[in-house]
């Protein structure tokens, strides 16, 4: 299905006020899914102009992820990779797949919304946020500490995003 055809489902779904089932939409329609995910809930809103999603549940339990109800006001390709993101925590979080460095989750699911290893389907989001996208993974490197153990399986992809940065 191409994008204009989810916004309008997606439209019709906040003109219900049905934002969680918006969310549930997006995340059949994309592949999303989980068994470790237990659903959608919301969260407050930061402000009018921007987002913050959040997973929440212990390493090896179900996962909700929270969501501001202002969500699907945003660009449509931001809001994908964001789900991306927080879907792919709560696969991190499954028992027999835990990922238990929060550094080494975050630098993942950021590397996720640049790459789309796991979830291919989702697009692009613009180069500004993708620049965005890339300066937090670089944070979350840093944070696994200088020379580390994790900072070396992380290298090649360390310069891939470099090289994306590069070209954009």
């Amino acid at each position: 299905m191409k994008l204009n055809q989810i916004q309008l489902h997606l439209n019709a779904y906040k003109e219900n006020d049905q934002i969680l089932d918006a969310a549930n939409y997006i995340v059949e329609s994309f592949g999303l899914e989980s068994e470790n995910f237990a659903g959608f809930d919301f969260r407050h809103e930061l402000e009018a102009k921007s987002v913050l999603l959040t997973t929440e549940g212990a390493l090896g339990e179900m996962q909700t992820v929270k969501i501001p109800r202002n969500l699907f006001d945003f660009d449509l390709p931001l809001v994908l990779n964001l789900l991306a993101h927080e879907m792919l925590h709560v696969r991190q979080k499954e028992v027999g797949k835990i990922v238990e460095d929060k550094n080494e989750r975050e630098f993942q699911a950021y590397y996720e919304m640049l790459f789309h290893r796991h979830f291919p389907q989702i697009p692009n989001a613009s180069p500004f946020f993708q620049k965005q996208f890339s300066e937090k993974a670089f944070e979350y490197y840093r944070r696994m500490g200088e020379n580390s153990q994790l900072q070396a399986k992380y290298k090649a992809q360390k310069e891939e995003i470099e090289k994306l940065i590069e070209s954009l």
